[in-house]
């Protein structure tokens, strides 16, 4: 290890890089590198900002590998597909933005989310290929989690397939409901368009049981808190629209109700804001919660 140090004088007075710039006769890159790795003191504080302003007297001293090539970190990720709300060796959660597929089909190459995730960690260099564990429809945003490894992938899933996780949407449904509170239980089956609805016969669907909590009554319209206790393709959707509150813009489940003057957004008017699980790996207890979208807000904000 080398350390050098220096006390400010006139002509070195201003950004912190700069004097390091001059003390080393290093790049701008590689000064950037050293602030990274905590090897810059003022006054024998650490200093870990190329910006922090210093001023005559001012002590400066360097701690470096002069063998080590030292980089400025790589520009923050940024993707419209998703934002990365957490991640760790095991697991990625993501805030998947509206309007783009979990997952591809025939016609969406290269465009879905989970493309847009293996890019990510492709260009970190952790891994090639994240393992989807569910899914949110297109036109829905929100919280997600994918796996890092097939085994962490089953573990999640078998989560998900006892109904353990807690799952929270905000959806935005036509007309006022009738009641503060309630829930929904049926059995789900597709029909041949692949649209869902409920059936009578418990052998051609599936149990979906949907909780209801109004948040805030518009003037033709409710916001609503949703938890699912099942996680069925289209539940929420399905369920509104069967008493004809639909979510707002659906094209699919009653469109004729799921209009509005004030929704004139492309995407669904349902958000997954809060996701809980127990961590695959370490068993720990994880919550996370997305903000409320920007296009509820201009509506809840005119209601």
């Amino acid at each position: 290890m080398v350390t050098q140090t220096t006390t400010v004088a006139e002509p070195f007075t201003g950004r912190i890089d700069h004097v390091v710039a001059k003390l080393t006769g290093w790049s701008r890159a590689r000064v950037t590198g050293l602030f990274e790795a905590n090897c810059v003191r003022v006054n024998g504080n650490p200093c870990g900002q190329t910006f922090t302003r210093v001023k005559p007297g001012d002590v400066v001293e360097l701690r470096y590998d002069p063998q080590r090539r030292y980089k400025p970190p790589p520009p923050a990720w940024k993707d419209t597909a998703f934002k990365l709300v957490f991640e760790d060796e095991h697991i990625l959660v993501v805030d998947k933005s509206p309007m783009v597929l979990t997952v591809p089909t025939g016609d969406s190459p290269g465009r879905t989310l989970w493309d847009a995730v293996n890019r990510y960690l492709s260009r970190s260099g952790k891994r090639k290929e994240a393992s989807v564990v569910h899914r949110l429809d297109r036109g829905t945003s929100g919280l997600l989690v994918f796996a890092k490894s097939p085994g962490v992938a089953k573990t999640l899933k078998d989560q998900f397939a006892d109904h353990k996780p807690y799952r929270e949407y905000l959806a935005l449904v036509a007309g006022l409901l009738p009641k503060q509170k309630g829930t929904f239980k049926s059995y789900l089956a597709t029909a041949a368009n692949l649209d869902r609805y409920s059936t009578p016969d418990t052998r051609k669907g599936q149990l979906a049981i949907t909780h209801y909590q109004v948040e805030q009554k518009l003037a033709d319209t409710t916001l609503v808190r949703c938890r699912l206790e099942t996680g069925r393709r289209n539940q929420i959707r399905v369920h509104f629209a069967e008493i004809d509150h639909p979510v707002l813009g659906d094209p699919r489940y009653r469109p004729d109700l799921a209009k509005h003057p004030r929704w004139r957004f492309r995407r669904l008017a349902l958000h997954a804001g809060v996701l809980g699980f127990e961590h695959p790996v370490t068993g720990k207890s994880l919550r996370f919660e997305s903000p409320v979208p920007w296009e509820f807000e201009r509506v809840i904000g005119r209601g």
